[in-house]
């Protein structure tokens, strides 16, 4: 899904009070990772990553996330990424974006 630049500032203002659900550390973006990430957005839609680890590999490794769970990068701000997945139904869905 592509957002425009309005849709990722509300996106950002829906996740400022959130905190992190997933967390990549010294093993990296493993398939548990995934799996964890992939569960967290059919839960909630929109959520933070935390990189403790492989900061430098944060951009590259958000993509692949995304890729993989077909996922939207919102923004990386410092080394916690904010990632979005609407949800397939319409009742379900959290987020209203413009």
């Amino acid at each position: 899904m592509e957002l425009n630049s309005k849709q990722r500032k509300d996106l950002e203002k829906y996740a400022h009070n959130l905190q992190p659900v997933v967390i990549v550390g010294g093993a990296g973006v493993t398939d548990g990772v995934i799996k964890m990430v992939d569960n967290s957005l059919t839960s909630h839609e929109l959520i933070k990553i935390k990189f403790n680890e492989y900061k430098d590999e944060k951009k590259q490794l958000t993509d692949d996330i995304c890729n993989k769970c077909d996922a939207t990068l919102v923004r990386i701000i410092g080394n916690i990424a904010i990632i979005y997945r609407q949800a397939e139904k319409i009742e379900d869905r959290k987020f209203k974006l413009s």
